[in-house]
């Protein structure tokens, strides 16, 4: 490496420094339970990240893991595959930067997320079938020299578990006044499976006794894969969920880690975003329907086992990237989701404390 690209280099880092001192952490907001409960459930919101949504701790921490490893200099072109989000926070980065930034993305992706992309400079690759995103992503990086960011092998490897305020440990420092500081589960998706193992990794480096769940959407292998111990699993049909669930076992997802999982249906994912938003005013994506829907069958079965604690999850991203979908009731019914029934099945989770597992 040259002088002046390290020069670049060291510069690169010093701004990407500079953006997350800028950013102040993100909240821990409170879902209203019945307080005879005696348990607490908050949603880390990671939508006020100056990008949105959870990827932007994922983007900047791929983008260092880059540059000290010697694979971004001043004029590399970046390539990624992304289903929208991860895109999105990478291209800001690579403005940020100056570097050209183009992302493999599935055809269906929505328009709101496109829009983001191209608004941070980003360019838009577009494919017909999620699986294809791959090998079209190592192409086109292969083809003009570039650096494939590839999040779904290195989420796990760039984020460090140990600290340096990533994700877990912000939340245990939230926390630290509560009545149950020390959550007795925490609950996320899994897209890559970089989230599930750096939060996996922290409690058990921390001593914890927390344990980790993860939910997966329909049509995803890593529940399969979790259940089976084959990490080759994989079912070729992309997520419904935008932002987690893949058609097949990510580099990235660590199993060992994980103390249950769930596959939770779409319509309940849906439901369960739209049951947020009226209990709580808070607008979220998809994935956060998904997490909640864990959640709620988490405390459902702490309360009848009559114990007491915390749970912790994700509001992954803000719902109006997704007003044209999940929150449009036409586009629900084309898709042919039923919300009514766990609509009705969360009113009487609230009442009752019982929800289906």
């Amino acid at each position: 490496m040259s002088e002046s690209t390290a020069a670049w280099v060291r510069e690169a880092i010093r701004v990407l420094e500079a953006d997350a001192n800028r950013s102040a952490d993100t909240h821990l907001h409170v879902f209203p339970l019945p307080s005879e409960w005696g348990i607490d459930l908050y949603l880390k919101d990671e939508s006020v990240h100056p990008t949105g949504s959870l990827k932007h701790r994922l983007a900047r921490s791929l983008f260092l893991y880059g540059l000290v490893n010697g694979r971004i200099g001043p004029d590399t072109v970046l390539i990624e595959a992304s289903s929208g989000s991860t895109a999105v926070s990478e291209a800001y980065f690579a403005r940020m930067l100056g570097l050209e930034f183009v992302t493999v993305v599935p055809r269906k992706t929505s328009q709101e997320k496109i829009d983001l992309i191209e608004f941070y400079g980003g360019r838009c690759h577009f494919v017909d079938a999620a699986p294809a995103m791959y090998s079209e992503a190592e192409r086109l990086a292969a083809e003009c020299g570039g650096h494939y960011l590839d999040q779904f092998t290195f989420a796990e490897r760039a984020t460090d578990w140990r600290g340096n305020n990533n994700i877990a440990e912000s939340v245990f420092t939230q926390l630290r006044s509560e009545r149950h500081p020390v959550p007795s589960w925490i609950v996320v998706g899994a897209g890559t499976g970089g989230t599930s193992a750096t939060f996996g990794r922290y409690v058990r480096y921390r001593r914890h006794h927390t344990k980790i769940a993860v939910v997966d959407p329909e049509n995803s292998a890593f529940f399969g894969a979790w259940e089976t111990g084959a990490l080759d699993y994989a079912t070729g049909m992309p997520s419904r969920i935008e932002g987690i669930g893949r058609p097949r076992v990510e580099p990235s997802f660590v199993p060992e880690i994980i103390d249950e999982m769930f596959q939770v249906p779409d319509a309940g994912s849906l439901a369960a975003i739209r049951f947020l938003r009226e209990r709580t005013g808070h607008w979220a994506g998809g994935s956060t329907g998904t997490n909640l829907y864990g959640a709620f069958t988490l405390i459902s079965r702490m309360l009848a086992e009559g114990k007491q604690g915390s749970v912790v999850t994700l509001l992954c991203d803000g719902g109006e990237r997704y007003a044209k979908t999940y929150y449009d009731d036409a586009w629900v019914a084309e898709q042919g989701h039923d919300l009514a029934p766990h609509r009705a099945a969360m009113e009487r989770f609230l009442e009752t404390g019982r929800f289906p597992s």
